[in-house]
C-alpha cells in the first residue's frame, strides 16, 4: 500500500478520500467466507511479529508459536551463531509436529542442542538441518541434505521478531513497516525486560478488538467505574479527543496527551494508586530508561503532558509506549471468524525493590482488568453483528483509525483476489 500524506487542519478522517465517511459495514468482521480469504491473503502474506529476542537470550533456545490463521505452528532458536531463525514445526519424514511438549496444540519453550522427533527419533541440528536418521540405512537413496527444516522467512528490528509465511515476502521487514514505525528506532525496548504476560480466548473477530484500542470516545463510558466517581462523572463530561492521528501504509497510530495521577487531587484518585504509587497509567516513579533522548518518532504532536503512543501495526501487532517509562503490547490471533486469541504483555524496567516490583504490578493488573471490560463488550458486539439486522454502521472523526484498518483488509483480500485472477490467465 502507498504512503498516506499527513492531513492538513480540520476533520482528520476528511482528508482521507480513501476512507470515505459514510457509515462502514462490519460485513469482514462476520463472515467465514471473508475469514478464509484473509487467511490465505493476510496471515500468510504479512510480517508476523511473534515475540522479542529476550525469549531465546542464548544458543538453543527456542519457542514455538502457533499460527492458526496460517494452519501451521513455527519453531523460533537462536543457533550457534547467534542468529535467530525460524522453521515451520514439521517433522520431514512422516509430517509429526515437531517440538511439543504432554499437549501437541500448546505452544512451549525451552533450551536444547538439537530437536528429536518424538515419532521417530529424526534429529535436526539448531540450523535445521537433518542431522540423525534413525536406521538410514532402510530408505532407499535418502540424501539427508535435502530433508532439513522447512526455513519461515524470519527478521528482527528493535527485538521485536518477525516472521513471514509466503515462499518470498513482497517487502522487506523495514520496507514493510515503514517510516512512522522505524522512527522509534532507539526506544529502549531491550532495557525493560520484566515482563507481565496476559492470554485469553475472545468471542469476537480479531478486527473488533484491534478498534477497541483504536479510539479512545468509548473510554470515559465503558471504563467509568474503573475510576474514582468525581473524575469519571467530570471525564464523561467532557468527553475525549486525541490530538493526533497518523496512517502510514497499512499501519496507524494515535498519539494523546497525558494525566499526571499524582497531580491530581486526592478525591480523584483511588485509595490503591496512593498506596501502591501506580494505577492505570503506570507507576508513578519513572525510571531510568538508560538512554540520553527519545526517538523522534515518540509524541509526534509534542504533547505536554504527553500520555502515550499508540502503534497499531498491521495486521495484528499493537506497541503502546507510555510517557512514564513502559510499554505494553497487545497480539490478535484469529482462529475463526468470529473467534480469536489476544495476548496482552505489560514491560517494565526491572524491579530493584519491593516497592518497585508492587508498582509494576499494580500497573499490569489494571491494565488487565481494562481489557476485560473491553473484550466482554466485544462478545456483545459481535453476537449482534452476526443478526444481520443492521447492515451500516456511522463512525465519528475519532474512529478514523477504525475506518483504516477494515479498509487496508479489503484492500489486501481484493490483491490477492486479483493475484490469483492474473495466475488464472497466465
Amino acid at each position: 500500500m502507498s504512503r498516506w500524506p499527513k492531513p492538513a487542519e480540520g476533520s482528520w478522517t476528511e482528508h482521507y478520500s480513501q476512507l470515505g465517511t459514510a457509515p462502514m459495514s462490519y460485513d469482514d468482521s462476520t463472515s467465514p467466507e471473508f475469514y478464509e480469504l484473509e487467511r490465505e491473503a493476510i496471515f500468510k502474506r504479512a510480517w508476523l511479529n511473534v515475540g522479542r529476542i529476550e525469549q531465546v537470550p542464548r544458543t538453543g533456545s527456542y519457542f514455538t508459536k502457533e499460527i492458526n490463521a496460517a494452519k501451521t505452528s513455527i519453531i523460533i532458536v537462536r543457533g550457534s551463531d547467534g542468529e535467530v531463525r525460524a522453521f515451520h514445526n514439521i517433522c520431514r519424514h512422516r509430517g509429526n509436529k515437531l517440538v511439543w511438549n504432554d499437549f501437541p496444540n500448546e505452544e512451549t519453550s525451552g533450551t536444547c542442542r538439537q530437536f528429536t522427533c518424538k515419532y521417530h527419533g529424526w534429529r535436526y541440528g539448531l540450523d535445521g538441518a537433518l542431522s540423525f536418521v534413525q536406521q538410514e540405512e532402510e530408505f532407499f537413496d535418502l540424501d539427508k541434505d535435502a530433508y532439513g527444516l522447512v526455513s519461515v522467512h524470519c527478521d528482527v528490528w528493535a527485538g521485536f521478531i518477525f516472521v513471514n509465511l509466503a515462499k518470498q515476502p513482497e517487502q522487506s521487514l523495514t520496507d514493510f513497516l515503514g517510516p512512522m514505525v522505524t522512527a522509534l528506532d532507539g526506544y529502549p525496548f531491550g532495557n525493560l525486560t520484566e515482563r507481565f504476560s496476559y492470554r485469553a480466548e475472545i468471542k469476537a473477530n480479531w478486527k473488533l478488538y484491534m478498534d477497541a484500542f483504536q479510539e479512545f470516545y468509548h473510554a470515559p463510558i465503558l471504563h467509568g467505574r474503573q475510576s474514582p466517581a468525581k473524575f469519571s462523572a467530570a471525564a464523561a463530561q467532557a468527553g475525549f479527543e486525541a490530538p493526533h492521528y497518523q496512517l502510514d501504509g497499512p499501519h496507524r497510530l494515535v498519539s494523546t496527551s497525558g494525566v499526571v495521577t499524582w497531580e491530581l487531587d486526592s478525591d480523584m484518585r483511588k485509595p490503591m494508586e496512593d498506596i501502591t504509587r501506580s494505577g492505570l497509567f503506570g507507576p508513578w516513579d519513572v525510571p531510568d530508561l538508560g538512554v540520553a533522548e527519545m526517538p523522534p518518532g515518540l509524541n509526534p504532536a509534542k504533547c505536554d503532558p504527553w500520555g502515550l503512543d499508540s502503534f497499531q501495526l498491521w495486521p495484528n501487532f499493537t506497541i503502546l509506549v507510555w510517557s512514564s517509562g513502559w510499554y505494553v503490547t497487545y497480539q490478535y490471533w484469529p482462529t475463526s471468524h468470529n473467534t480469536h486469541i489476544f495476548e496482552g504483555n505489560a514491560y517494565f524496567v526491572p524491579a530493584r525493590t519491593a516497592r518497585e516490583r508492587v508498582a509494576h504490578e499494580m500497573a499490569a493488573v489494571t491494565f488487565k482488568e481494562y481489557a476485560l471490560q473491553d473484550s466482554n463488550t466485544l462478545e456483545a458486539t459481535q453476537s449482534m453483528l452476526e443478526s444481520g439486522v443492521v447492515s451500516a454502521f456511522p463512525l465519528n472523526d475519532q474512529e478514523i483509525l477504525l475506518r483504516h484498518l477494515h479498509h487496508v483488509a479489503a484492500q489486501w483480500v481484493d490483491d490477492y483476489r486479483n493475484d490469483k485472477a492474473e495466475e488464472l490467465t497466465r
